[in-house]
Parts: structure tokens; sequence; C-alpha cells
């Protein structure tokens, strides 16, 4: 009966990080870029009382074993990079990645950070950066004078200053793949760093290497469903109960067992 304490609280803690992990999807279902998340279990080792094959006479043995489980642990919290809904802005500084692929920007430490949020700015330079003024790599810097702005599918920025007929290349925005993008670790703010996990970024030109390509005026928004998350949310507050009946269940129990005194 203790045991079985001690087997429902992992279960408890166990459905709470899952209720966690669905109320921050939840919680950014209209973020730019943001990417689900998905709570992984496994089963803790197990207490064997009787293996099985154990001999059980001289001519029987034991089919089975007496194996009891003691609980459940949290293994990951996984990222799904799959893709999300577009949404169109009209905004030419807007760029969403169609397939495989993050943005590279700057951190003020000098360390690059990926993203999938293309909903870029101007900063006082006319250097294309993210909301939080991180400047794209490579860097991009408009003429002061522009009045268009083309970014095409493989990442080429083109601008018409005022007076020109015609539209000249400034830049090459890059994008960068990784063998295992759910290795990458989450700064927040949309932004991720690599690790050993991860591998090491291939950067290319959009549409290269597998690498998406890029879709001017339009961002991605979060990929998150709101009805999965819903279901899951609900699934993982009856099995939070459903531990914590076997909890009580238990406490009776051992009030039970503590009542054969009297």
């Amino acid at each position: 009966m203790v045991r079985s304490l001690y087997t429902a609280a992992t279960g408890m803690m166990a459905q709470q990080m899952q209720i966690d992990v669905v109320s921050n999807n939840i919680s950014n279902v209209n973020t730019i870029g943001y990417k689900k998340q998905r709570a992984e279990f496994a089963d803790l080792f197990y207490q064997t009382m009787e293996y099985a094959g154990t001999s059980t006479s001289t001519t029987t043995q034991s089919p089975t074993g007496i194996n009891v489980g003691l609980g459940v642990r949290p293994t990951a919290v996984t990222k799904i990079f799959s893709q999300g809904n577009f949404k169109e802005t009209g905004n030419n500084l807007d760029v969403a990645i169609q397939g495989d692929g993050f943005f590279q920007v700057q951190l003020p430490d000098g360390r690059i950070a990926y993203t999938r949020d293309g909903a870029f700015k101007l900063d006082a330079d006319g250097n294309i950066v993210t909301s939080d003024g991180y400047k794209l790599i490579p860097n991009i810097t408009l003429p002061a004078d522009t009045v268009q702005v083309s970014i095409g599918t493989d990442g080429t920025v083109s601008v018409l200053e005022a007076g020109q007929t015609q539209m000249q290349q400034i830049g090459q925005i890059e994008i960068a793949k990784f063998i295992n993008p759910a290795g990458l670790h989450s700064l927040g703010s949309n932004l991720y760093i690599d690790t050993t996990a991860s591998g090491d970024p291939i950067v290319s030109t959009p549409g290269l290497d597998g690498t998406g390509e890029l879709r001017q005026g339009f961002v991605e928004m979060s990929n998150v469903q709101l009805v999965e998350e819903m279901t899951d949310l609900i699934t993982g507050q009856r099995a939070y109960d459903a531990a914590s009946k076997a909890i009580v269940t238990s406490d009776e129990m051992l009030q039970t067992v503590n009542n054969l005194k009297r």
C-alpha cells in the first residue's frame, strides 16, 4: 500500500507536466513561428517478486512471473517542427519559410540564434532586424531612400530607390537547416541555439540542399491545433484525477490496517 502511494504520486507529477506543456502550447496559439511541444513518458523500473520461468514444481515453470511497476517518469519534451499555417500580412518585411530551415540572427553577446519568426523590422540604420532588434545574418541594410523592397523565394533582397526605375540587389538571405531540429535549445522569444544534439547548422540559399523557400508578405503562424490541445488537456486532467483517487484509496486501506488494533 505504501508502494501504491508513491506510484500514484509519480502519476500525478507526470500529468502535471503534461498539463504544463499543453498550457504552454495553448498560450502560444497565436505566436508567430511557435512550434508546439509534446511531453513524453516512460514507465519506471519494476520490482520483481518472481521471474518468468521460475520453477513452480519439478515439471512446471511460472509462465509470466510477478513484476510490479513503480510508476512513470518524464523522458522528453519534444518540439514538433511541422509547418504552421501562413497568414498574409501585405508587409514587405514579413517573410515566411515554406519548408525546412531557420533564419539566422545575431544576439547581443555575439552568438548566432535561429528562428522561424520572419516578422522583420528596420532599425534606425536601415538594418533588417527582429522585433527585439537582433540583426538578420547575413546583415542586410536598406538604403535610406528605399521606396520598395522585394524578397525573392531564393532569398535575394532587391530595392527600388527614389529616382530609379530598376530594382537593385543589395543582399542575400540565407537559412540554416539542422539534422535534428528537436535538439535545438529554446531561448524564448522564438529563438533557438544549436547544441551537440541538434548538430551543426547547414547554411544554404533558400530552396537548395533541402531547405524551404521564402514567401514575402506572409508570416508562419503557430502549428498548435487547439482541438488537439484541448483533448490532451482533458486527458491529462482525468489521468491526474485518477492518480489522486489511487492515493485516496491507498490511504483508506492504510487507515483500515491501523484500525485493526482497536
